[in-house]
């Protein structure tokens, strides 16, 4: 059930040209934008490794289409978790795992955010349990690794140009390298 390194950059180089929902770019150029903002922004390899595998939950289901049209939450946040747990630690992963709560928070502290918000992103936000009231909000800024998860989210809304130039999928698979457990890519 676990993915190796390599079988992640095929799952992009296979699946990665399908289009982003509701967005004018693909799935792998919105994963490479992603990527590019936090490596821009100074951030480590394991969140840049999350920037960059974020959405990879989109592509280890066959629900065809736009879920979210069709009323269905993917939950692609928690989809890719368990082929990944074996590769990388919480820093990569706790991120990953609440970025979509990271816009329900967000939602609900800045002002403005949620009207900022694509109309896919709008829809998927009722499907995943909408604004967070104030209760959940404190909770979730409680939680180990949700700041990261909110840079993420930041990144992940961004990361949504067509045409946006970014180094390529080989530049962020050396990201994967550094940010993965010892154990997962050393050699027998």
């Amino acid at each position: 059930m676990s993915l190796s390194l390599d079988d992640i950059v095929g799952l992009f180089e296979t699946k990665g040209h399908a289009q982003y929902d509701g967005e004018p770019v693909t799935q792998l150029e919105h994963a490479l934008q992603s990527a590019h903002l936090a490596e821009q922004e100074g951030a480590g390899s394991a969140l840049i490794a999350a920037s960059l595998l974020h959405d990879l939950g989109h592509l280890l289901h066959d629900f065809g289409g736009t879920p979210t049209q069709q009323g269905l939450d993917d939950l692609h946040q928690y989809r890719c978790l368990p082929f990944l747990r074996a590769l990388f630690g919480p820093a990569t992963l706790e991120p990953i795992r609440l970025h979509v709560d990271a816009k329900r928070f967000l939602c609900a502290r800045e002002p403005g955010y949620l009207e900022a918000l694509s109309a896919d992103s709008k829809r998927s936000l009722q499907l995943q349990g909408g604004v967070f009231d104030s209760a959940q909000a404190s909770a979730f800024e409680a939680l180990p690794y949700a700041m990261d998860a909110v840079r993420l989210r930041r990144w992940d809304d961004t990361a949504k140009l067509a045409d946006a130039k970014t180094p390529d999928l080989a530049h962020y698979a050396r990201h994967l390298a550094l940010a993965a457990k010892p154990l997962a890519t050393a050699q027998p």
